[in-house]
């Protein structure tokens, strides 16, 4: 896995007349934890998602090592995306179709990787070893949440970006989701964003921003 450094300089985002973010400043190391936090509307989710280069942007810039988000076209996105990026959406995003361990595997399998073991270790680090065989459907929500952890872990990314990981779990099952995390982020020196209204994920941060309309800063 490559490591590198997040850097995002002057960003900003409008819809329309309305701004969203401006001037935006930040950098995550590699190995680094920072949460993102800010009230309600914000844009903390929008800025994840430009993060990833699922959302465009008005001003600024993205960089992530030496690849430069806003020089890449659809195409050359979606595979930096695949390699480098893990994403723990807020809406779990399953595939429905797929049993629990088909969607853990989808990463590794786009990267043309067959790597039972490692998916079944996933699987079991998140409390669902013996759930691979079942569909979405037959999952509570909190156990769907833990479905989209381990894909988003499973091919070990050097960038990770998570959407409230911990909204739909118990404290004893979120703080075990938040040290799968870091282990991730301390084990394979990946660059951990977290976009959070918990005070215990938070502060298990290196460095917590808040998010305002004018940018952000310590939080």
């Amino acid at each position: 896995m490559m490591t590198a450094t997040l850097t995002v300089s002057g960003l900003g985002k409008h819809y329309g007349e309305a701004t969203v973010f401006a001037g935006v400043d930040f950098a995550v190391q590699p190995g680094e934890f920072v949460a993102i936090v800010g009230d309600s509307g914000v844009g903390k989710s929008t800025l994840l998602n430009c993060l990833a280069g699922l959302d465009t942007w008005d001003t600024g810039r993205i960089t992530h090592g030496s690849t430069e988000l806003g020089a890449l076209d659809d195409t050359a996105r979606a595979l930096w995306r695949r390699a480098q990026v893990g994403f723990v959406f807020q809406a779990f995003h399953v595939l429905p179709h797929l049993d629990v361990a088909q969607n853990v595997a989808l990463p590794l399998m786009l990267l043309g990787q067959n790597e039972p073991a490692r998916v079944q270790q996933m699987l079991t680090a998140v409390g669902l070893a013996d759930l691979g065989a079942r569909l979405p459907q037959q999952l509570s929500g909190g156990q769907l949440q833990r479905v989209a952890i381990a894909r988003a872990l499973v091919h070990r990314p050097a960038l990770l970006l998570a959407d409230e990981p911990t909204g739909n779990l118990d404290p004893t099952t979120a703080a075990r989701v938040m040290d799968l995390l870091l282990a991730q982020t301390r084990e394979h020196g990946a660059s951990l964003v977290l976009v959070t209204h918990s005070d215990a994920a938070a502060a298990r941060a290196d460095r917590v921003l808040r998010l305002t309309s004018g940018g952000i800063g310590a939080g």
